[in-house]
């Protein structure tokens, strides 16, 4: 700029010295044509201390939203259902009971772990634990669980709604293919009717299938009201389903941990092989896809139940048949 002055002053005869230049200039505003020098955009680098702590709170934000969404998350049955030992179809007395209460080991110590959970939890606890996924506490596995690795079904005694006389699951499951319902409430009736029916309508029809359901109520008020009325039961229940419904006051505080039965007011569904081992199981409100894993794990089961079936008649016969010969 300074050049094209000196010049304009030259071709005007006049010298460019200082004491020109200054004043003209002091006189005179020249717009620059270069662009203005703008602000970095990017942040000045902060110290240290502060992107240590910034990055802290970033990893704080993804912990706790990694904990909210694990929370949400239900997990899968990890464990077989039932009970180590094959149940028997009898009752066992009060000598008995005391026996194996006092000298045996290993129900003193069973005993001392449930009176530890037990007291732990509230009275409310169960109803309290349905406002979170209704009381849901794991999914059912989508295949049947090993039959090597399956445990059994306990025994129940109750009553069944054609008869007076009681009747033990483990005689009434014993040779069939049996989903087995528990109920304690209305909630746990409308779950189990959901979960069950689509592969009731199924398999109705086959002779080796039966639908069985368990009124549990271990509070003896309940029971004796659930007893009483009794013929209103019978006014909700198809009549082809009266002899498998079973009523029972049997106390199964010692079976709500093999059975995986965590909440008392919502319903439990169990599939259960001829041999009384426990092969799939569900709880609570039912998904779509537990309901499609229950009809697949039944009829994988009746065909495997037929086909073992025709073997085994035919064994027994041979020798009856040999038998004729020799006569």
């Amino acid at each position: 700029m300074r050049s094209s002055l000196h010049q304009s002053f030259r071709s005007v005869g006049v010298p460019a010295t200082r004491t020109v230049v200054r004043p003209w200039l002091a006189h005179h505003r020249h717009i620059s044509s270069t662009p203005a020098r703008r602000a970095d955009s990017s942040p000045s680098p902060s110290s240290p201390v502060e992107s240590k702590a910034n990055d802290i709170g970033k990893q704080k934000q993804t912990d706790a939203t990694k904990v909210t969404t694990q929370d949400d998350e239900l997990p899968l049955l990890r464990r077989p259902l039932g009970v180590r030992e094959k149940p028997q179809a009898k009752t066992k007395l009060w000598k008995e009971d005391l026996k194996e209460k006092f000298l045996d080991r290993d129900k003193q110590l069973a005993e001392r772990h449930h009176l530890a959970r037990e007291a732990t939890r509230g009275y409310f606890s169960d109803l309290v634990a349905t406002r979170k996924h209704g009381g849901k506490t794991w999914i059912a596995p989508k295949v049947m669980i090993r039959e090597d690795k399956a445990l059994y079904f306990p025994d129940i005694l109750g009553t069944p709604l054609v008869g007076n006389e009681k009747v033990h699951t483990t005689s009434l499951l014993a040779g069939k293919v049996s989903i087995v319902t528990i109920l304690t409430t209305r909630i746990s009736e409308i779950q189990t009717a959901q979960f069950v029916q689509p592969t009731h309508d199924s398999f109705a029809s086959n002779p080796m299938y039966q639908r069985v359901q368990i009124n549990l109520q271990d509070n003896l008020v309940k029971s004796f009201l659930v007893t009483l009325f009794a013929s209103s039961i019978r006014k909700t229940v198809p009549k082809e389903l009266w002899p498998t419904y079973i009523v029972s006051s049997q106390n199964t505080e010692y079976l709500r941990e093999p059975l995986g039965i965590a909440n008392r007011h919502v319903g439990y569904v169990f599939l259960v092989d001829p041999n009384l081992k426990i092969r799939w199981a569900a709880c609570a409100d039912p998904k779509a896809e537990e309901i499609a894993a229950l009809r697949t794990c039944t009829s994988i089961l009746l065909d495997r139940t037929a086909k073992e079936q025709p073997s085994s008649h035919s064994t027994t016969t041979q020798p009856a048949q040999q038998e004729q010969k020799t006569t």
